[in-house]
């Protein structure tokens, strides 16, 4: 250490260079532990924002919950209509293929809006596993699968 105290001025200057050193070093492997760490921390900061969120904006539950409700009711209108509709088209041979094609088109309409209904039922029923919904769900807003 004589020589290097010389070489940098001093022993704590030695001790110093050798700490950061040290340092450098440790922050070049990220453990999993040091991994498990900081996704628990994390997890648990974004429960503690929904919460927060939630509390913060409860004088807007009411229009939360008509919002989703009429964003549901459309959406199982839309799968039944077109459900009934592909049902009875055997029956009606007459209007069988217009009522097939609108079965399908409705169908497609109601299938584009399965992210919304992601979203709101993941909101309602799920919200401490928000995370991991709302990337499938803007997926299917976006088209990808």
């Amino acid at each position: 250490m004589g020589f290097f105290g010389r070489l940098f001025g001093s022993d704590k200057a030695t001790e110093k260079v050798i700490d950061t050193v040290s340092s450098g070093l440790d922050k070049l492997w990220y453990t999993d532990e040091e991994k498990a760490e900081d996704k628990a921390k994390s997890v648990s900061e974004a429960r503690q924002f929904l919460l927060t969120w939630l509390t913060n904006t409860q004088g807007q539950n009411l229009a939360r919950r008509f919002i989703a409700v009429s964003c549901t009711i459309v959406w199982l209108i839309m799968y039944c209509v077109s459900w009934v509709m592909a049902a009875l088209a055997p029956w009606l041979t007459e209007h069988a293929d217009k009522l097939l094609e609108s079965s399908v088109v409705i169908a497609e309409r109601a299938e584009s809006m399965n992210g919304a209904m992601m979203l709101i039922l993941g909101f309602y029923f799920c919200a401490p596993h928000m995370s991991s919904i709302v990337g499938s769900a803007m997926n299917k807003f976006s088209g990808n699968k």
